[in-house]
């Protein structure tokens, strides 16, 4: 006679409990993004080579972020791989409230030491619960009309009849494209994530793109940590990743992970690549805005323009007398040739 499972005889046919499913490895076989390690001199190259499409135009990137994110050592870790050595212009403190008060443009100066690169930064106070940048500053930002060295306020915004209000903004003052810093073990609460969305409505509304730096990257993973190269192959990564895109809105491909240079003294080839992997795209999508912004606004010129309104010393208005004249002309020959 058998005990029965419930008296645990001798003989009980219960099953023995479940084993929980092994963990997963924390490394994939492959990486989930393609990237060129040790390639760094054509990237290098390419950003050295850029220039935009019109004379005297530079690209503005506006950065933003929590604080402790790495805005200000994202500058300098480009300026050091641009240099290739250790920089550090845009000054950093390690606290955990905002060290960015004023309202600042990075250039990056070229070897020759006589010219800078044509793309500048923009970097601005954090976004501090109840004490960080008001999201209207970060507006009036977008749109030009914060002049350099504006000292922010969290209590009250830029006013029009501030000197530091700029009220006819060029191309070159507006922002043209938006990037969020942040790091990967930064909790963001409900506040945060609705300044950053409303700075996103604006920015979408004006048509400014959007990407996201990812910093600290070692620090969240050992395995990052022991080697830069599992940045794309670290599972734990990944998945911050993909919360962090959801909780924003920025697409995944629009998400790049970096690690600042913080105490180095000596360039690192690993650190270069990722650096110019999120610049490259930083500046090629800060160029689409310029390139589709210049053919909207000739577009819109043609739109409105009236040759009879416009000054008759002016170049434009005998080009375009010219040009409907000579429409004028053919219209008239083909009309007479076909009767």
């Amino acid at each position: 006679m058998c005990y029965s499972p419930v008296m645990g005889g001798l003989f009980s046919t219960s099953d023995p409990p479940p084993q929980p499913p092994p963990p997963s490895p924390p490394l994939l076989s492959e990486p989930w993004r393609t990237i060129h390690w040790g390639d760094n001199q054509s990237a290098l190259q390419h950003v050295k080579n850029y220039k935009p499409p019109t004379e005297g135009q530079h690209i503005r990137i506006l950065l933003y972020g929590p604080s402790g994110a790495g805005k200000s050592s994202f500058i300098n870790s480009v300026q050091s791989v641009l240099q290739g050595k250790m920089c550090s212009q845009a000054l950093v403190d390690n606290v955990s409230s905002s060290f960015t008060r004023q309202f600042r443009t990075y250039k990056i100066p070229k070897e020759d030491g006589q010219s800078f690169y044509p793309f500048v930064f923009n970097d601005i106070m954090d976004l501090e619960i109840r004490a960080g940048v008001l999201v209207d500053d970060v507006k009036l930002a977008l749109r030009g009309h914060m002049r350099d060295g504006y000292k922010f306020n969290p209590a009250s915004k830029l006013s029009e009849d501030d000197p530091f209000y700029n009220k006819n903004p060029s191309t070159n003052d507006k922002v043209h494209i938006l990037v969020l810093v942040t790091n990967t073990e930064f909790l963001m609460d409900a506040e945060t994530v609705q300044k950053i969305q409303e700075i996103r409505r604006e920015a979408s509304d004006l048509g400014i793109p959007q990407v996201a730096i990812l910093t600290k990257i070692d620090e969240a993973c050992p395995e990052i940590k022991k080697d830069l190269k599992n940045v794309y192959k670290v599972q734990h990564l990944k998945r911050k990743m993909e919360k962090f895109s959801a909780d924003v809105g920025i697409p995944m491909n629009c998400i790049f992970p970096v690690k600042n240079y913080h105490q180095e003294i000596n360039i690192d080839s690993d650190v270069d690549t990722l650096i110019l992997s999120a610049l490259r795209e930083i500046i090629s999508y800060g160029d689409d805005f310029i390139n589709l912004k210049k053919s909207n606004d000739r577009l819109i010129w043609f739109k409105v323009f009236n040759p009879f309104s416009e000054d008759v010393s002016s170049p434009v208005y005998w080009l375009v007398c010219l040009l409907v004249g000579l429409l004028a002309g053919l219209l008239v020959t083909w009309f007479f040739s076909s009767i």
